[in-house]
């Protein structure tokens, strides 16, 4: 059947609902239990013949002679119920099969028991809808086929998709593990501006809008470092951010217009005590994650064990650095490439920076910081940064000083699709950028 045929037939049911005196959308549900916490004890409810009021989204319905038998789901699990004629009544029971369908959300009230196929199962007493779906669920090899499409209606792709909802579990987590082990380490969480004056910290094209209020052409982030260096003169010793940057530029399987970075300074240390520090921090986060120090990425096994190979930068870096897959950091870029960092005491024309290759994904970029104020100008200056992007307030900042320190960019996104094995950012975002269709 056409899809406007089933919205039309499904309408006729929301209708009949309506008729009926039922509100398809009513404000209060009365759920006692969560179908994972009812999973968990069902033995103990099952014998104490516990009355359940469970809830979640109607996934098959079959019906059987004078009984029906239908699967739903909450946001924590699964189970089957089982709909008897006699049990809630004639007119009930065919009020049911009339008009509710698959991907209608559903309240169910009833006890615990187990089929003769030993099926975990509640008896239904009674039922109502808590929500009418007017348009079908698309089937789980058909509808959902485009890539595209997943992308876009990632609503869908996580209603039929179970591993699709896990990673994004899995992000939420690690995001909250890094939190944790970075809490744990004294570092202190902060907040900077996203819509800033100046698009500095980065010499990516940044994204321009307009605050009407003070008649001021702002643009979004394309990094919370100069910020968060203002926090260092101010005296925070161990601070990071987590959040959302912007930059207007091209879009591939590792870059996204707006991505998620977390940005890491730390007085009193330099480049080599944070490359230490990472890898003591990195191999905690795999085992928390992971349960062990060894992952998989795209078909290629990765072995977190420390220490990790420590390799200078060379000119055709970039034509290689995919066939970089164990942990590795490159060290040593030339300083015109890292304007906002120390360069080193024995050769000023290389900077005393990494990166962190693993995958051949450039994961996190860090260095020991410049807080030189002649020279940070003098740098600016060299490198032609423009007139409407020199942040004159950061610069005077540096000049009341700034505690020698090592700060790091670490891309989330990047992370997370490698830790859940995703070849690309889309996998690991859940709303990323797409060309309307």
């Amino acid at each position: 059947m056409a899809l406007v045929n089933i919205r039309k037939t499904r309408i006729k049911k929301l209708e009949a609902i309506k008729k009926a005196g039922i509100n398809p959308y009513p404000i209060k549900t009365k759920r006692t239990h969560s179908i994972e916490e009812t999973l968990a004890n069902f033995e103990r409810f099952a014998r104490a013949k516990t009355e359940l009021n469970l809830v979640g989204r109607i996934r098959s319905i079959r019906e059987h002679g004078g009984s029906a038998f239908f699967h739903f789901e909450d946001g924590t699990n699964k189970l089957q119920a089982y709909l008897k004629r006699d049990k809630v009544g004639a007119k009930k029971y065919q009020f049911f099969l009339a008009n509710f369908d698959v991907g209608d959300f559903i309240e169910v009230a009833g006890t615990l028991f187990k089929t003769k196929r030993g099926e975990k199962t509640i008896e239904v007493s009674d039922f109502r809808i808590l929500a009418k779906s007017v348009l079908p669920l698309p089937e789980k090899w058909h509808g959902l086929q485009d890539v595209e499409e997943r992308f876009r209606k990632r609503y869908l792709d996580l209603i039929m998709n179970s591993e699709v909802k896990e990673k994004f579990q899995l992000r939420s987590r690690i995001i909250e593990e890094l939190r944790n082990i970075l809490a744990k380490e004294g570092f202190l969480e902060v907040e900077t501006p996203i819509l800033q004056p100046i698009p500095g910290g980065a010499l990516a094209k940044p994204f321009k809008t307009h605050l009407n209020a003070l008649k001021l052409d702002l643009y979004l982030r394309v990094s919370p470092e100069l910020y968060l260096k203002r926090l260092l003169v101010g005296g925070f010793e161990k601070i990071y951010e987590i959040g959302r940057c912007f930059r207007n530029e091209g879009m591939d399987k590792h870059h996204n217009p707006d991505f998620t970075m977390l940005e890491l300074y730390w007085a009193y240390q330099d480049r080599d005590n944070l490359m230490n520090f990472l890898e003591r921090i990195m191999v905690d986060l795999v085992k928390k994650i992971k349960g062990k120090s060894q992952i998989s990425y795209q078909g290629q096994k990765i072995d977190f064990k420390t220490p990790w190979r420590r390799i200078k930068y060379q000119r055709n870096y970039e034509e290689t650095r995919e066939k970089i897959i164990q942990p590795t950091f490159v060290i040593d870029y030339p300083v015109e490439l890292s304007i906002l960092a120390k360069a080193k005491i024995d050769n000023h024309k290389e900077a005393h920076s990494f990166q962190l290759v693993i995958g051949g994904i450039e994961l996190i970029k860090g260095f020991s910081e410049l807080n030189d104020p002649i020279e940070q100008e003098r740098r600016f200056q060299k490198a032609k940064i423009e007139t409407e992007r020199k942040d004159k307030d950061f610069l005077e900042a540096l000049q009341y000083g700034m505690p020698p320190a090592a700060g790091l960019g670490l891309g989330v996104d990047r992370l997370v699709a490698l830790l859940t094995d995703s070849h690309s950012l889309r996998e690991a975002i859940i709303f990323p950028t797409m060309r309307p269709k």
